[in-house]
């Protein structure tokens, strides 16, 4: 019997009250974008499948209609389990009025959770997450009111402390790749990435489950080149076809995405003399020579085009957490990919190498810091955003370098005659007496004994002893005005508080490498 299906054929396989997992990442990465959409017609249309348990790793979408948004609808899904939520303002909406119970695990913890449904064991125990928003100490996961059942244990081995996450079957996975053979076999030869498809396969198919593999090409039986193959059919019931599939929300196929065209590193537009640049550039002067660095969403993922422009990029591996290595990580919506690639692995064999203290440094985005170090980019408010890879790379690095504004919303900036001059200054203080919630906990960073410094466009903190010192000021920044008045707390000031390197603020090349 034939494995392709219509796209409606395979949906009715769904039904109430099923636990759905899917593949994909933001801005359209990997997306069973035409499955999930006939999926949500089919709820608008006669009320089913309804009750389902949503499980996502990665962010899905666009912020409007795509991603985990088709399942953003009242009676639709009772529980999402989703690793960054920012993608999908209708679900956070919904998790902010109690209508669903929402929980939220690190990416990494999830992909690796997925694992230990497919092995057949009881659940994943780890360090990562522990005294986070996900241990059970704090919110254990929970998102909301809604959220009840504990699904976050902390255990004991041999005298130190864990975190179980409990392992439970998946009815169904959503999965995609490039092409399929009539055996199900699937190739991803034009996916910029593999992220989790292969772990949840495993899953759905030991827990007794479906497989539902979307794809743009149908090949005959024994066609693929083996070494192709990312998914065995064996692991797959049923292939969908969509012609029209796009390689990510930003276009049908960018052969840069697969390193089939390589761009010239020195082709790349440097960054304006910005506030971001500042901060990239303060940034990159933390790096040495042959690390394996982390980039994050957001302002950090500036340091890679900092170290392009100054003939660094080279002299270490940039990684992802999709699983990419080496390139030019993109930005904005479809951060998760890379021009130029060396090496795409799978994202569960990614997390593991950042689990076990592979990584260097990390570069991650600073969106609110407390006076003892932690850091929080994960609630604000009421507006849940989940931590994503987050905790997994912060807690998995030597030394974390975070990177972001002094102050949020609607702060301007600029540089004169190599000063930074303060236009307006931003609503929102970032650095706070105490954090919302703890994404990055310094008392895991000193078990952990690691370095930890935060960039600003005006200000350079380090993490020591168990509080935040200010150890550089911008040219041009008064220390009482544009500082100290816009913290909620008074930081030790280090006795040698010096200026930040005044390259940083001249629109030449620094070459300070």
């Amino acid at each position: 019997m034939s494995k392709f299906k219509s796209f409606e054929e395979a949906i009715d396989r769904i039904q109430d009250g099923d636990t759905v997992a899917v593949a994909g990442s933001g801005g359209g990465v990997m997306e069973p974008y035409r499955t999930l959409e006939v999926l949500e017609k089919k709820f608008l249309t006669c009320g089913s499948p309804s009750q389902l348990t949503l499980i996502h790793a990665s962010g899905m979408g666009n912020k409007e209609e795509a991603g985990v948004s088709r399942f953003a609808h009242e009676g639709m899904v009772k529980r999402v389990i989703g690793g960054h939520w920012t993608w999908s303002p209708q679900m956070q909406a919904l998790a902010a009025e109690n209508k669903i119970e929402a929980y939220s695990f690190s990416q990494g913890v999830t992909i690796q959770l997925y694992r230990e449904i497919a092995g057949g064991r009881p659940g994943l125990i780890t360090k990562t997450g522990k005294y986070t928003y996900v241990d059970p100490r704090q919110c254990g996961g929970k998102v909301n009111e809604a959220a009840k059942e504990d699904l976050v244990k902390l255990i004991e081995i041999d005298g130190e402390e864990y975190l179980m996450y409990k392992a439970f079957p998946i009815d169904v996975a959503i999965i995609r790749g490039t092409c399929a053979d009539e055996d199900g076999n699937i190739s991803m030869e034009q996916e910029p990435a593999i992220l989790d498809n292969l772990v949840l396969a495993q899953a759905a198919h030991n827990s007794g489950g479906i497989v539902i593999a979307q794809v743009k090409y149908r090949a005959a039986k024994g066609t693929l080149n083996c070494k192709k193959v990312k998914i065995p059919g064996v692991y797959v019931d049923m292939v969908v076809v969509d012609p029209n599939q796009m390689q990510t929300g930003e276009g049908e196929y960018n052969p840069n995405f697969t390193s089939e065209i390589m761009t010239p590193v020195d082709a790349l537009e440097p960054l304006p003399l910005n506030q971001r640049k500042i901060v990239a550039r303060r940034a990159f002067m933390e790096l040495e020579p042959d690390t394996v660095i982390n980039l994050g969403f957001g302002m950090s993922d500036g340091v890679a085009s900092v170290a392009a422009e100054e003939g660094f990029s080279h002299k270490l591996t940039m990684t992802i957490e999709q699983g990419i290595y080496g390139g030019i990580p993109a930005t904005g919506a479809i951060f998760g990919v890379a021009s130029n690639p060396v090496a795409v692995i799978d994202e569960s064999a990614q997390f593991d190498f950042y689990g076990g203290k592979g990584l260097d440094m990390a570069f991650l985005g600073l969106a609110q810091a407390d006076q003892e170090g932690n850091v929080n980019v994960s609630q604000f408010g009421k507006t849940f955003n989940g931590g994503g890879g987050f905790i997994d790379i912060s807690q998995g690095a030597k030394k974390v370098v975070y990177c972001g504004t002094f102050t949020a919303g609607g702060l301007k900036t600029e540089v004169v005659d190599g000063r930074l001059r303060i236009l307006q200054e931003g609503r929102n203080i970032k650095l706070v007496k105490k954090v919302q919630q703890v994404t990055f906990s310094t008392k895991f960073s000193q078990e952990a004994g690691q370095r930890v410094v935060y960039v600003t466009e005006r200000a350079v903190f380090e993490y020591r002893d168990g509080k935040l010192v200010l150890t550089e000021i911008a040219p041009g920044v008064d220390l009482e005005r544009d500082v100290l008045a816009k913290m909620e707390f008074v930081p030790e000031i280090d006795r040698n508080l010096k200026q930040m390197d005044p390259r940083i603020f001249c629109p030449e090349v620094m070459r300070c490498k």
